[in-house]
């Protein structure tokens, strides 16, 4: 794990799977983003359509989900200066003005505008797979997580695949964020690590995991690299997000600031989990 076979970092897996079945995946290799797969907002009830929409491009068979320099805050009154691009394969809201909404991450939030539900991919359990390109700038960061679908309030575990900051990147070691927060799931508990890798994450590396009825296996470029002996036991959906913090002191990276995607994809056991 970790050796760097080219300039564009660990190469792609075949998209077949031995001992599993493809689900869901998405190559990238339209013109435009497939939103009969993905919601292309972020958490749209506790702003708007308008501020959430994600800024990116579809090139070389590839997102390029991205921050630009002009782009406005998401939601600046709950989530501060942040700006945000982010796709997902579910969305859950109450009525305006209702509390009920996924990843309410702030206890005075309300929904803002109304929403229609959706639900693209929102399994329960399966070995997720995607092959990212982070960004080494110090203000951004990159995610691919799972959150609970949510119909119910405990329904809220996330489950992250992969976080990395652009400042814990370097040429032979990278920080990768994965782990389970409960947030208002009371069968969960708090097992989060920032895990050190031999890899460039600025180059495509593979990140998965395999969500098992008793457990969450994390791996990286087909190694496993962490075991957590929890496993949220209701459908989740899924995240792909970058992030800048303008508050951070910046590396100066040049906008537009892009985390790319080379391909998704979720499979399912033979035989399904005993």
């Amino acid at each position: 794990m970790g050796e760097e076979l080219s300039p564009l970092g660990f190469p792609p897996n075949p998209l077949e799977k031995p001992g599993y079945v493809l689900e869901f995946h998405d190559e990238f290799d339209g013109p435009e983003l497939d939103t009969r797969k993905w919601v292309p907002y972020y958490l749209p009830q506790w702003s708007s359509r308008a501020q959430s929409a994600p800024r990116y491009e579809i090139r070389q068979g590839q997102l390029r989900l991205q921050i630009t320099r002009d782009q406005p805050p998401w939601c600046p009154e709950f989530d501060g200066e942040i700006r945000c691009s982010s796709i997902q394969t579910g969305l859950f809201a109450g009525l305006p003005g209702s509390p009920a909404g996924q990843h309410r991450f702030n206890p005075a939030l309300v929904v803002r505008e109304a929403q229609e539900n959706a639900a693209t991919y929102t399994p329960q359990y399966g070995y997720f797979e995607t092959r990212v390109k982070a960004i080494k700038s110090s203000a951004n960061h990159v995610a691919v997580w799972m959150i609970g679908y949510e119909d119910a309030p405990e329904r809220s575990g996330e489950i992250a695949i992969c976080e990395i900051m652009g400042d814990e990147i370097a040429n032979e070691t990278s920080k990768v964020g994965l782990g389970v927060h409960p947030w208002g799931d009371p069968a969960l508990e708090d097992a989060f690590y920032r895990q050190p890798i031999g890899i460039d994450a600025s180059r495509f590396h593979i990140y998965a995991v395999e969500w098992l009825p008793d457990r969450l296996d994390f791996y990286v470029d087909n190694v496993k690299v962490r075991s957590i002996d929890q496993s949220p036991n209701y459908p989740m959906q899924f995240m792909v997000s970058i992030y800048e913090n303008p508050s951070k002191p910046d590396s100066g990276a040049p906008y537009p600031r892009e985390f790319a995607i080379d391909y998704f994809r979720a499979y399912q056991p033979e035989g399904g989990y005993r």
